[in-house]
């Protein structure tokens, strides 16, 4: 396994909508491996292929909380696909690894199921909540080319925008 180069705004490739994973290959096991092993040295709870600039519809997840004796539970969605959203929703504070530094309260729903593949391309179901649900909607947002910046009005967006293209141009 190796560690990948996780990309940040302004990267235009942040805004691209993945395609499908058709091949259940070695390669996309490979993937899935590194990004896993990618998002736990981040350290992050998510990660959408698209931030380690592949734009294919896979995520990776862990929300186990180690600090609390929580053993590792990684997650890893192949063509992902929300069919219900709960009725109640929450506000929780996101964080971005694409977005270092910005954390931005988003209200979503608490509750979901979602549709996908696994490794071996067996189509699978979940039904969560909590924290679970709220990392797949950000991460599935990230595969629609979405940013927890558009969450935001268009003012506080394009300050945000500004910023990391002036530390970008600095690097």
């Amino acid at each position: 396994m190796s560690l990948l180069p996780i990309i940040t705004l302004p990267d235009p490739a942040l805004r691209l909508v993945s395609s499908p994973v058709e091949n259940f290959d070695a390669q996309i096991k490979r993937l899935a491996a590194d990004m896993l092993e990618t998002m736990y040295k981040a350290p992050g709870i998510g990660l959408a292929a698209i931030q380690v600039n592949v734009p294919k519809r896979l995520l990776v997840l862990d929300v186990a909380d180690e600090e609390e004796g929580e053993a590792k539970n990684p997650l890893v969605l192949i063509n992902p696909k929300i069919l219900k959203l709960g009725d109640e929703t929450a506000v929780y504070e996101e964080g971005c690894l694409s977005l270092p530094e910005i954390r931005i309260d988003i209200e979503r729903p608490t509750s979901l199921t979602v549709a996908y593949q696994d490794l071996e391309g067996k189509p699978q179901e979940l039904t969560t909540g909590g924290l679970l649900a709220t990392a797949i909607q950000h991460e599935i947002d990230h595969l629609d080319g979405k940013l927890i910046i558009d969450f935001l009005t268009r003012l506080k967006r394009d300050m945000i925008i500004r910023k990391f293209k002036k530390q970008s141009r600095i690097a």
